[in-house]
């Protein structure tokens, strides 16, 4: 999906910005970061997972490494008004990445039985917060 994702945002996906209005177009670049960081976030999750597998890695090695993981706390501008502008694809990359980035974090809690911390959980379930987010992407960068 990683690859998938930066091919569509290096190709087709840049071409399709430029269609967008000013709104669409600095949500766009929001979101595409915000899609960049959480596939990310996943794919050195899995790669943590992997050296543990091989042996590469003791648990205790990986639980020391993987806080440096954020699943779950980057929130999403889905209920933005101008969500429905952006591209049909990047939308569903956006989704899948959602979906996936939610399947990791439930393994991590069932492997290393962690809670999600309240203040990641307060950060999902709080739109308002997500357009604070927003803006400040907007507004400084």
């Amino acid at each position: 999906m990683v690859d998938e994702t930066a091919a569509y945002l290096d190709g087709e996906g840049r071409s399709e910005a430029r269609n967008l209005s000013r709104a669409g177009a600095t949500l766009y670049a929001a979101e595409s970061m915000r899609l960049t960081t959480r596939l990310m976030q996943v794919a050195s999750w899995l790669l943590l997972q992997r050296a543990a597998n091989q042996g590469d890695m003791s648990r205790s090695q990986v639980e020391a490494e993987k806080v440096k993981v954020r699943l779950e706390g980057l929130g999403s501008a889905k209920d933005s008004a101008h969500f429905g502008e952006l591209p049909d694809r990047f939308r569903d990359l956006v989704e899948r990445a959602i979906k996936l980035e939610r399947r990791i974090a439930i393994l991590d809690r069932e492997i290393y039985g962690a809670a999600m911390p309240q203040d990641d959980l307060d950060e999902i379930a709080n739109p308002v917060g997500q357009q604070i987010d927003l803006l400040r992407t907007a507004f400084n960068g």
